[in-house]
């Protein structure tokens, strides 16, 4: 039979390290580009935008619709990196154990 105390603290052991990754990736910052590298995006890890980039070639009145399409893949572009280390870290902590079910901090 299991030692429900034993699992108990296990559980709050990983909450902490869960709490101090979240808190972590939070302060990581991910570029993402598009166009080449003409349009880059810095989000960290609460996908807030930190800055932005635009190739002075790109700032044409004419080709406004381009320009926006390319910041959205840049977005698009951070945002599926900082996805990406949100996984890498969760598989880390959990050994690939899928805990999609539960409500976690991620």
């Amino acid at each position: 039979m299991m030692n429900i105390q034993g699992l108990m603290k296990q559980a709050q052991m990983m909450q902490k390290k869960m709490q101090e990754e979240q808190a972590k990736l939070a302060e990581e910052v991910v570029e993402g580009s598009s166009g080449g590298g003409m349009v880059k995006i810095s989000l960290n890890g609460k996908f807030a935008m930190e800055k932005i980039s635009i190739d002075k070639s790109l700032v044409n009145p004419d080709e406004v619709e381009v320009l926006e399409d390319l910041i959205t893949a840049a977005y698009n572009d951070a945002k599926e990196k900082i996805e990406a280390k949100m996984n890498e870290s969760m598989n880390s902590l959990t050994g690939g154990l899928n805990l999609n079910g539960l409500k976690l901090p991620f």
